[in-house]
């Protein structure tokens, strides 16, 4: 793997992924500037105890950071950005994150996921980048029930806002690796959890309810699956893929198109850990792990929800030789500890 300096821009940097991808660069002795806007869409506690904790397990690597408090929505700040720190690996990781919030507000997404990386890939495209890699996500699937989720299926029905501008997204990386030659890879993450994880993610809602004795929502009476994956495990697929930049399939064929890849220099990779779990069983870890039962109420599907999901990563491990291993049982173990010491729980 390449291991020449390099500067990395890293949006979105205070938020779940991108806090904890940080230091995997800092460590290589990359530098790396890191921007994020600390809304309020959940505890700005939380994601300045992030880029705090960036610091703490960085140590001498701390000259090689560099942070900005800048929305990737501000055209002018971006550009700005670019010119100033001239970064030539991107890993955009800013977006407006949550399936149900877009249906309370669709404007958040719309701005964040659509015209914040708009500005985005026209800077990539202005300072020729040599590699963009971005967040996309597995809600892309929508009402796909053909499990396992492959790159090469159609992901034209989403179900969500969130899901349809995540789509958007791949769409527009494609068309400025076509017209542009801007090398871009996807990433399509599977529910991510762990210590530092989101607090309207289940880990966090179900840990603090169950501690609390409250019920716990426990969507379509049970009957979901999930493709958990760890946090560590995410960082290391994400971190491998930065230092090998997209390339165009020289066997793509247009009156068969394979909407994995391209004759443009993009790709699309499913990150997950190909174990779905049922949700009752999920439960059922994070309660022997905290040695206390749940309270449940049962509860139909909400809107923009999937019933399961569940990774394909064949492509991912050919790709750059990685696919995510971490047990639900060891994860969920590291992930409350964590819990427990933050909360003081």
């Amino acid at each position: 793997m390449d291991r020449k300096k390099r500067t990395i821009l890293v949006t979105g940097v205070a938020g779940f992924i991108g806090a904890a991808l940080v230091p995997r660069f800092l460590k290589q002795g990359e530098r790396v500037v890191g921007i994020d806007n600390l809304n309020s869409y959940y505890d700005q506690s939380l994601k300045r105890a992030r880029l705090e904790q960036i610091k703490r397990i960085t140590g001498s690597s701390l000259e090689n950071w560099i942070f900005h408090e800048i929305s990737i929505e501000d055209s002018s700040s971006i550009k700005k950005l670019f010119k100033e720190e001239s970064p030539e690996i991107v890993v955009n990781l800013a977006a407006q994150a949550g399936v149900r919030y877009s249906l309370e507000n669709p404007s958040a997404y719309v701005q964040s996921n659509l015209v914040g990386f708009g500005n985005i890939l026209e800077e990539c495209k202005n300072h020729n980048i040599e590699h963009l890699v971005y967040a996309s996500s597995s809600s892309v699937y929508g009402g796909n029930i053909n499990l396992p989720f492959s790159e090469n299926q159609s992901v034209n029905h989403p179900v969500s806002l969130y899901a349809a501008t995540k789509k958007a997204n791949e769409l527009m990386a494609h068309t400025y690796s076509h017209i542009y030659k801007l090398p871009a890879t996807a990433l399509r993450f599977f529910t991510v959890y762990g210590p530092w994880g989101r607090p309207d993610m289940a880990p966090m809602i179900f840990t603090k309810s169950i501690l609390s004795g409250t019920p716990i929502q426990v969507n379509n009476y049970g009957h979901m699956q999930r493709d958990f994956t760890y946090i560590d495990d995410i960082v290391e697929g994400l971190f491998r893929c930065c230092y090998k930049p997209a390339t165009k399939n020289d066997a793509f064929d247009s009156l068969h198109p394979d909407p994995a890849t391209s004759s443009a220099p993009h790709r699309i990779f499913n990150i997950g850990n190909s174990q779905p779990i049922d949700l009752l069983q999920f439960i059922e870890v994070i309660e022997n792990t905290l040695g206390i039962k749940a309270l449940k109420s049962f509860q139909p599907l909400p809107p923009g929800d999937v019933i399961a999901t569940a990774a394909e990563t064949k492509a991912l491990e050919s790709w750059v030789g990685f696919r995510p291993e971490t047990s639900i049982e060891d994860g969920i173990r590291k992930f409350i500890k964590w819990y427990r010491d933050y909360y003081k729980v």
